[in-house]
């Protein structure tokens, strides 16, 4: 891809994930809420250099957070979200040659996923304390299902019929 071109990609999928993000917000028990922006990240870790998925899912999934009013957030989001593009990229790429590709892609989606649930689990224990950062572990998994599903299905579709060229 030309760079000129990956740069646009990168500044679209960022906006994507923060449309996806804020557009629907489920609320969950301590104040956050479960989001649709998840399978937008996994998508661009499947279709993007792993520093540019990065910077979509970091800019775009902090941009949510402080147009939602998240600010405290904000930069917690920007490392998970970040993170999260990375490992979905660099799981597939370490374990894609030796499995299915299908297999592959669900498993390195959990892997980012449990990224984001960690990730969360340990900022929100450092603000409100570990016992209560449990509380969120459930919505945080759900969000993470529903990010592995879409997100298998997503890419999937654009794969077979290579949509993203």
């Amino acid at each position: 891809m030309k760079k000129t071109k990956l740069l646009i990609t990168t500044a679209m999928l960022a906006a994507l994930i923060c449309v996806a993000t804020v557009v629907i917000q489920i609320p969950s028990v301590s104040g956050g809420y479960i989001n649709l922006g998840d399978p937008i990240i996994l998508f661009a870790s499947a279709f993007l250099p792993p520093i540019y998925s990065f910077v979509a899912a970091a800019v775009g999934s902090a941009l949510a957070d402080l147009l939602s009013g998240f600010v405290l957030y904000a930069p917690a989001t920007f490392v998970i979200k970040g993170l999260m593009a990375l490992v979905s990229y660099g799981v597939f790429a370490l374990i894609s040659r030796r499995h299915k590709v299908s297999f592959t892609r669900i498993f390195s989606s959990v892997a980012a996923e449990c990224v984001m649930i960690l990730g969360y689990f340990t900022f929100e224990g450092f603000i409100y304390g570990f016992g209560a950062s449990l509380v969120n572990i459930p919505a945080n998994a759900v969000q993470g299902a529903v990010g592995v599903i879409l997100g298998s299905l997503l890419i999937n579709i654009f794969k077979r019929y290579d949509l993203f060229k």
